[in-house]
């Protein structure tokens, strides 16, 4: 374990308690698993404040009534920015996941995502639905840019990548998860992940089938809970497929990397449209070893600047003055 200062005591905020994450040098990446985590590299960081858990419906709501603020999700598409779009597929709405009855090809995603009308952070699988009872559950639904909308008001701003594994790994260099190397120390949940053949059937090992409430399971090294699973988190950083080359870094560990270029994201695949994508980090309830094993500190997946899903949040953080 890497050694670290002590920490000063937790910061309030208008929204949430927040946890200071002290700067120093970390192992960055993973060699072992997804193209897109190699190489590990070193990398430095500052010091910084961060919300011990996502952000939650109630605080969102709060953000919502004090702002005034509309979704990306509840406000039907521009056909101007969808080329080729069918007018009848332009309407609000959001992804949300949906378990097939049974065993489906895993290469088709549409097999357990389906773009729902009237979706969004207060109606979490469809228009019949609420968050009634889910306060404490993390908000979902959210595009990059309402993310940065809650951060802005609430005073805050969003973490790059760097930070943001920095304070997952919880001051475990080099650990596989954040809690150490094993998935169920002592065969414990440790995180709201998928158990079982993942899409059609989970066996609830951890009790939850969705989101569970922020700090159901234990905090990692730096006291900041849901780091892994429950929900993805939107980081600031332009995706790129790789890290930086050794050859790119020889001669200095990078400090505060903010990584990516804006139009070098842009899926090829969907270059007409151009849809940038940032990094998201975490996994979510929906990470599962038979699947997507990105339930890791490590763990690292692109998502379009303009899409929503129900298994995506957010947290923020606040810098130094001297770094924000």
């Amino acid at each position: 374990m890497q050694s670290t200062p002590a920490a000063p005591a937790p910061m309030m905020s208008s929204s949430t308690t927040m946890v200071y994450v002290p700067g120093g040098t970390f192992t960055m990446g993973s060699d072992d698993h997804y193209p897109e985590e190699r190489p590990t590299h070193p990398v430095t960081v500052d010091g910084f404040w961060i919300d011990r858990h996502p952000v939650t419906n109630a605080q969102f709501r709060a953000f919502v009534a004090e702002t005034g603020h509309v979704t990306t999700a509840q406000v039907a598409p521009d056909p101007a920015d969808y080329p080729g779009a069918l007018p009848s597929m332009l309407y609000a709405g959001s992804l949300v996941f949906n378990s097939p009855p049974g065993p489906v090809d895993l290469r088709d995603v549409t097999n357990w995502w389906e773009f729902v009308k009237a979706a969004d952070w207060r109606h979490p699988t469809g228009p019949d639905s609420s968050i009634a009872g889910l306060d404490d559950h993390p908000v979902v639904h959210v595009s990059y840019a309402d993310a940065e909308a809650y951060a802005a008001w609430a005073g805050k701003t969003l973490p790059s990548e760097a930070e943001w594994e920095r304070a997952a790994r919880g001051g475990l260099d080099g650990a596989e998860f954040a809690w150490g190397d094993e998935l169920m120390p002592d065969g414990q949940p440790r995180a709201n992940t998928w158990q079982g053949p993942f899409p059609w059937r989970n066996d609830l090992v951890d009790g939850w089938l969705r989101t569970s409430p922020v700090a159901t399971f234990p905090p990692n090294g730096f006291d900041l809970v849901d780091m892994i699973g429950n929900v993805w988190e939107w980081t600031t950083d332009w995706y790129s497929a790789r890290h930086p080359d050794a050859a790119q870094t020889a001669c200095c560990v990078p400090t505060n990397p903010r990584g990516g270029d804006r139009d070098a994201s842009i899926d090829p695949a969907m270059a007409d449209i151009g849809i940038p994508r940032r990094v998201i980090k975490g996994g979510s309830h929906l990470c599962a070893p038979s699947y997507c094993r990105r339930y890791r500190p490590a763990a690292r997946f692109p998502e379009d600047v303009d899409t929503s899903t129900s298994h995506l949040g957010f947290r923020c953080i606040v810098r130094p003055l001297h770094d924000a």
